[in-house]
């Protein structure tokens, strides 16, 4: 492997995991795509999409391990939220891990277009900052949020994500959760749901080694940078921030369906 390739992997996944620290996903929705389109771009072999759902699946393991221990003491990890949506996300995240083996390299990219316009449509709803007592006041329907969490793992679970960037605008527009608690238990239940990816991942044969270390590495150190500095940015930057970047991967991904259609 060219030492220009591992210098590129370790860019993306540095981009990728401080965004995604920072705004409290997983990464997948910004890795997938910088992993599937930029190695061919700067004239590099490119990866086949079950190359990148298998890096992007341990990536975002590791990406939200050091998010997660970043939040431990902010006091904004709310336990109910994380055990109720995080086993059903872990359920569903295997099923779709694993039976992403079963799909096409067009279906994983269609998945993945999909699952990205509805993150937008939801992000773009109006929805109203609360300010309560988050120990005391903080309230949510468990059933429906336990239900939607399947759904989102299972959904991502195929592209290799853990689900943050449809699950962060699902806490916030139906569950009504303030965004500083939603950034930081969406990272906890992130961290959960990728579990389930990645053993779907690893015994399908879907991890390419080598660049998913070099991938992890820069993980590790971007993460926790952008959660940190996260945590200091105003809550509608962060929301703008999110909705920008979901905005920019749906329209390529889709750019590039449309093509092999027409």
């Amino acid at each position: 492997m060219e030492w220009t390739f591992v210098l590129l992997l370790l860019l993306i996944g540095f981009i990728g995991s401080f965004i995604s620290g920072m705004v409290g996903i997983g990464g997948a929705i910004i890795n997938f795509p910088m992993l599937l389109y930029v190695p061919p771009i700067l004239g590099f072999s490119p990866f086949t999409a079950h190359q990148v759902s298998g890096i992007v699946a341990i990536q975002v393991f590791f990406a939200t391990i050091g998010s997660v221990l970043s939040y431990r003491k902010s006091g904004y990890l709310n336990k109910t939220i994380i055990l109720y949506m995080g086993i059903s996300v872990l359920v569903g995240s295997f099923i779709g891990g694993f039976g992403s083996n079963l799909l096409s390299e067009e279906g994983i990219n269609l998945v993945y277009g999909f699952l990205a316009l509805i993150a937008i449509v939801l992000m773009f709803v109006p929805k109203k900052e609360i300010d309560i007592n988050i120990e005391k006041d903080l309230t949510f329907n468990k059933w429906i949020a336990a239900s939607l969490a399947f759904i989102v793992g299972g959904s991502a679970g195929v592209v290799g994500a853990g689900g943050a960037f449809l699950l962060v605008p699902i806490m916030l527009t139906i569950l009504k959760i303030p965004t500083r608690v939603t950034i930081a238990s969406s990272l906890a239940i992130t961290l959960i749901s990728s579990i389930g990816v990645t053993i779907g991942k690893v015994t399908t044969g879907q991890v390419d080694i080598i660049p998913t270390i070099i991938v992890v590495i820069a993980s590790l150190v971007a993460s926790p940078l952008g959660a940190k500095i996260g945590k200091k940015l105003n809550v509608k930057m962060l929301q703008l921030i999110l909705a920008i970047l979901i905005g920019i991967t749906a329209l390529k991904i889709w750019i590039t369906i449309l093509a092999t259609w027409i």
